[in-house]
């Protein structure tokens, strides 16, 4: 491609004009194809980075990068549907929420990364799972939805392919937080999935990648206007993201977290938010249904059962034994097992659990081995946290408020930040709802 072509690109996105649909679609493909050179991509890169970029460009944008690879097909019938979480401290959602839907009669063609800073991956958690195959071809994902349900792959280059070269291109010229980059990024992927409806998790707050409401806003109208400019009925809920979600944070101890949602028990938090992501999914697909029977729908198949044996289905489906499956739903503990070493933080008063630095649970984590620093870092599947008292739990002096489990010793620096991360105090603390706000294709015209 020459460099003129490039020169008009990027002078309309200076410009806030409309950018040429068949110079930009050959431009994304030449960047796939080394076609493009680094320089001129570069400077393209640069002035979205700078000046933004429209929602028409974004979704042809988005289009472009979903026609470099394989796109997922389905016949007539129930709804496809997915989800995507931009990322949080305990954040087991879709280990439930993929076999819940499955449950209520819906396919699931999950695609998933592995942990990004501080936050744990997807597929980081279903690792810890012995046997989970997570490497599905395109071909693959259908037959195993087509199988069970639902499935969860890892992002693999067949599908937007383009996306991979542009992003590595994102990290080395410091365009990496670009709303219009990542909501293509992001967008692409899941719509090549073949989907009906999307539900947009966009969390905000100090242990989110978004700290601001605003740049959550930002980047969820941006996300909902791409995805419904393709077609798919799109909603994005903006939540809270200070505490970790749940009772259980680390790899292993979310799969064990998810398991007892799945068996009807377990952290009220956390079901809550599949019941909340499930519901709005299934409302967007069906017209007739309304929310409050959505609800009703994914809660029944959380309380009898139908949801954890689609989960011990997708298990077996994705490599895992059948025996060590059913031992999986029935036992989990006995099957992902323990760390070496667990510490217990007490309570040093009488009180309530007011609340848990979720930052700072994850850095201690990924330190000990839960989350990667480099991409060849190795995950300790084992490592993580146990909350005993939940926001608002009442407390006596030495209950214990939450366990970190480890596999080596801890230093006297790292023992305080421990007795740190909890705060209680003598006052009940309020509610507070994990949902701030919701987005969807009315809200962004506003």
């Amino acid at each position: 491609m020459e460099s003129t072509e490039v020169d008009r690109l990027v002078e309309a996105v200076v410009n806030q004009n409309a950018q040429d649909k068949e110079t930009l679609r050959t431009f994304v493909q030449g960047v796939a194809q080394g076609g493009v050179s680094t320089e001129d991509a570069t400077r393209w890169l640069k002035a979205v980075h700078q000046h933004g970029m429209k929602t028409p460009d974004k979704v042809e944008l988005t289009k472009t990068m979903i026609d470099s690879g394989a796109k997922l097909s389905w016949p007539a019938g129930k709804p496809v549907v997915d989800k995507h979480s931009t990322g949080g401290v305990g954040d087991k959602m879709s280990l439930m929420l993929a076999p819940a839907l499955a449950a209520c009669g819906y396919r699931v063609p999950m695609l998933a990364g592995r942990g990004l800073g501080h936050t744990g991956g997807t597929i980081d958690k279903l690792e810890a799972i012995p046997g989970f195959n997570c490497a599905l071809t395109p071909d693959a994902m259908v037959a195993a939805v087509n199988e069970v349900g639902c499935c969860i792959a890892v992002q693999n280059e067949a599908i937007a392919p383009a996306d991979g070269v542009l992003y590595a291109l994102r990290d080395v010229t410091d365009t990496i937080d670009s709303v219009p980059l990542i909501t293509a990024s992001i967008i692409s992927k899941k719509a090549a999935e073949g989907l009906n409806a999307l539900v947009l998790d966009v969390k905000t707050g100090s242990a989110a990648f978004m700290k601001t409401l605003d740049e959550a806003r930002r980047l969820a109208r941006s996300m909902v206007e791409t995805s419904e400019g393709l077609g798919i009925r799109t909603v994005a809920q903006l939540t809270s993201m200070d505490e970790p979600i749940g009772t259980h944070v680390g790899n292993a101890l979310e799969v064990l977290g998810s398991v007892m949602v799945l068996q009807g028990k377990g952290s009220a938090d956390t079901r809550e938010l599949v019941v909340m992501q499930g519901s709005a999914l299934m409302s967007m697909s069906e017209d007739n249904l309304s929310m409050d029977e959505a609800r009703q729908r994914i809660e029944n198949v959380l309380d009898d059962g139908t949801a954890l044996e689609k989960f011990r289905a997708m298990c077996v489906q994705q490599g895992v034994e059948p025996d060590l499956a059913e031992r999986l739903i029935s036992s989990p503990e006995d099957v992902l097992g323990v760390a070496e070493q667990q510490t217990t933080v007490l309570a040093n008063t009488n009180g309530f659990a007011v609340s848990y630095d979720g930052m700072k649970m994850a850095q201690m984590a990924r330190k000990h081995g839960a989350g990667r620093f480099v991409l060849a870092d190795k995950i300790d599947a084992l490592v993580g946290f146990t909350i005993h008292a939940t926001r608002g739990t009442a407390v006596s002096k030495n209950d214990p408020l939450f366990t970190f489990h480890h596999s080596r010793d801890l230093s006297e620096d790292e023992h305080k930040e421990l007795r740190a991360m909890c705060r209680t105090d003598a006052k009940k603390p309020d509610h507070v709802s994990r949902l701030i706000e919701v987005i969807d294709s009315r809200s962004t015209k506003a």
